[in-house]
């Protein structure tokens, strides 16, 4: 049997899903549901595009259900490793792209809980890859599908 797809994550995103998953279960679900029972009073279902919306929106929530089950069923919690010096999963990297000075800063989480407007980039996205296990004052090369990105390191927290 093949082995399951394990999804790293911190404590928060684990918690934010679990909160999804019980929001989708227990308020979406019987919207949907609701969405469903008036469309079909309209008649004739052939034709009737409130029913067909109903049923895509229910097919949407269901499966997002079912891989929220498994992401959570699957969580492996990020531990801190205690050592604040090297690029690591959970860790909130800021560093300054080169020549330029831009600085930037990123919370490095498992694909699971990826936002990259709220600062949390996936461990599996070409910059994450490229700072993992990195330190302070360390230059990286980053290979962006728009192209190479040096920058250097100037804080882990």
């Amino acid at each position: 049997m093949a082995q399951e797809k394990v999804f790293p994550m911190t404590e928060e995103g684990k918690r934010k899903l679990e909160e999804e998953l019980e929001h989708l279960k227990t308020v979406k679900r019987k919207e949907v549901v609701e969405r469903i029972k008036i469309a079909r009073s309209f008649g004739d279902l052939s034709e009737n595009s409130e029913y067909d919306s109903a049923k895509e929106e229910q097919a949407f929530v269901e499966g997002r259900i079912t891989t929220l089950d498994n992401m959570i069923r699957n969580a492996k919690i990020i531990e801190d490793e205690g050592n604040s010096n090297i690029v690591s999963l959970g860790k909130t990297v800021t560093f300054v792209e080169l020549p330029d000075g831009e600085e930037e800063s990123y919370t490095i989480v498992g694909s699971a809980e990826a936002d990259p407007f709220e600062g949390k980039i996936s461990n599996d996205s070409p910059i994450a890859k490229s700072l993992l296990g990195k330190q302070v004052d360390d230059k990286v090369t980053v290979q962006t599908p728009g192209g190479e990105m040096f920058v250097q390191i100037v804080k882990i927290s």
